[in-house]
């Protein structure tokens, strides 16, 4: 069974693309990707590999033999959330861990989507998650998007997946949010919001939600394991980088004249624009 319906995340002016993680043992981080999450390796390159769905790019592992163990506290990456273009595609994916001793770690209704949690053996945190049809979110008068987190019902989600074959992830899954650790949210909220244009659509404690185009969120990050981490260290496994891509050419004008103005350091790479947070976790902004 197949989906090709895009997903409303996808259709904002931007949203996230792709992420790179570094890792210690490739063969089994990949492997977890494709046997239990249902990725599809894409391409094998020198130092890594590429997996996605349907022919569509969203994870690159790269191993490198200097990389050391990124420390719980540094700063990097919290989750990489897979959205899944349906409940029901949420749903199937959900028995195919049950029945293959795939270990989940939590499970929320957040109101605008519903999520299960997990780690790869490297312990990079990873959500899948179904969105609720966004007419049914409810907006302060603020703009913002009211989010909770509140259990979520496991055993209703599972009984309602049909009993076929599971061969995958399905056509139209894509890469919804990335949540980082970083070290400091005003500074977060500078660079997010202020640098890169993303509006604040929701506030934890001590965590911030943005999005482009009045989505729940394409970014988060968080201090909760990682209040006060500095930049992060070369060479260390984890987080490597990640993409934006913009739908809309303006909001990308808009964000790279803005690098300029503060003289924020970036360089052309991959038909985008590189650079690095201020934790430096890398960045590419792509048309």
């Amino acid at each position: 069974m197949t989906s090709t319906e895009t997903s409303y995340a996808l259709t904002r002016p931007a949203y996230i693309d792709q992420s790179h993680l570094v890792v210690k043992d490739l063969a089994a981080v990949s492997g977890f990707y494709q046997k239990k999450l249902g990725l599809s390796m894409l391409e094998k390159t020198a130092s890594g590999e590429v997996l996605g769905v349907a022919g569509l790019p969203l994870l690159t592992l790269t191993t490198d033999s200097n990389a050391r163990e990124a420390p719980r506290n540094a700063a990097g990456l919290f989750h990489t959330a897979f959205l899944m273009p349906n409940r029901i595609e949420l749903a199937r994916w959900l028995r195919h861990a049950a029945h293959n001793n795939v270990a989940i770690e939590g499970a929320s209704d957040h109101l605008v989507s519903e999520a299960i949690y997990l780690s790869d053996p490297e312990g990079n945190g990873i959500e899948i998650y179904a969105d609720r049809p966004h007419e049914s979110w409810k907006f302060h008068p603020d703009g913002m998007v009211e989010m909770a987190t509140q259990r979520l019902d496991l055993q209703a989600l599972y009984n309602s997946a049909p009993e076929d074959t599971w061969t995958g992830m399905a056509d139209g899954t894509a890469i919804g949010h990335i949540h980082l650790q970083v070290g400091d949210i005003p500074q977060a909220d500078a660079f997010y919001r202020d640098v890169l244009g993303l509006k604040v659509m929701a506030r934890y404690p001590s965590a911030s939600f943005f999005a482009s185009g009045g989505y729940h969120h394409h970014l988060a990050a968080n201090i909760w394991n990682s209040r006060g981490a500095g930049t992060r260290a070369d060479h260390m496994t984890g987080l490597s980088d990640y993409k934006i891509r913009f739908n809309d050419k303006e909001t990308l004008n808009k964000a790279v004249s803005k690098l300029d103005e503060l003289e924020i350091k970036s360089e052309k790479r991959d038909g985008g624009v590189f650079l690095k947070d201020p934790w430096g976790i890398g960045l590419t902004l792509s048309a």
